[in-house]
């Protein structure tokens, strides 16, 4: 075979390996195949039409962004956090997120808050439009992605970015079983932050991204039984508890 022959050989696989990446993760997201659901890779191949390889491909793609979770004999969906663990995270995000936010408010080169606040008028536009249900919780959620992942990619820094994806399905995941779907306070919050990223003001982008984050964390503890409730005095700042780039919470 040819130079050329390969060359678009491999583009048709690479290809195929994307749209079944897609078609598995739309699958997730749209409540097919809820969280803990075990994956049969020969089916999943026959309902999509491929070979096992694809498929085999494409798994390794979505364990890499946090999807499934590797299996004795397979794979399955990534499984909700339970309290403690849903803590933990935040703990992680209070220390990176807030840092992020004022690294990418500190000047107005590169700096993501106008395209923040564009992406914050494009979701309200979807509002306005009507959109409401599983639909409206699977935009917050396309939202809630496009927003963070401009912080993190105007920072520029490879591994906050994997830590941001790997975070994120797992959020992903809360927002497509939510205790009831309201949007309104997120969406406050990120204006103030996407406002004094857009200032370049990284005193108040830390501040409003501090706010958002434990608001955040009050929502999604509600989707979890009492007992388990990770309450805002809980989260720790550093595991150390000190020299935290965070204040003490509580």
């Amino acid at each position: 075979m040819s130079t050329t022959g390969t060359a678009k050989s491999d583009r048709a696989k690479q290809d195929t390996v994307a749209a079944v990446y897609e078609s598995i993760s739309e699958r997730i997201s749209a409540k097919d195949l809820p969280p803990d659901t075990r994956l049969n890779m020969d089916r999943l191949a026959r309902e999509l039409g491929v070979s096992q390889t694809p498929v085999r491909e494409a798994l390794r793609m979505l364990e890499g962004a946090g999807l499934v979770v590797a299996a004795p004999r397979g794979y399955t969906t990534t499984g909700l956090l339970d309290g403690a663990a849903l803590r933990d995270m935040y703990e992680v995000r209070l220390l990176l997120e807030p840092w992020a936010a004022g690294a990418a408010a500190t000047s107005r080169v590169g700096n993501p808050g106008r395209a923040m606040l564009a992406e914050l008028d494009r979701f309200r536009a979807l509002e306005a439009a009507g959109a409401a249900g599983d639909e409206l919780v699977r935009e917050m959620s396309h939202h809630d992605e496009a927003f963070h992942r401009a912080i993190f990619d105007s920072v520029d820094n490879p591994f906050l970015t994997t830590a941001f994806t790997q975070l994120h399905a797992h959020l992903h995941l809360y927002r497509l079983y939510p205790p009831g779907a309201d949007s309104t306070a997120t969406i406050t919050e990120h204006q103030a932050i996407a406002q004094a990223i857009a200032d370049a003001d990284p005193a108040a982008a830390r501040a409003a991204m501090e706010e958002h984050l434990r608001g955040s964390l009050d929502r999604f503890a509600q989707g979890i039984e009492p007992a388990q409730r990770p309450g805002i005095a809980q989260i720790r700042s550093g595991r150390s508890g000190q020299n935290s780039p965070t204040a003490p919470v509580g």
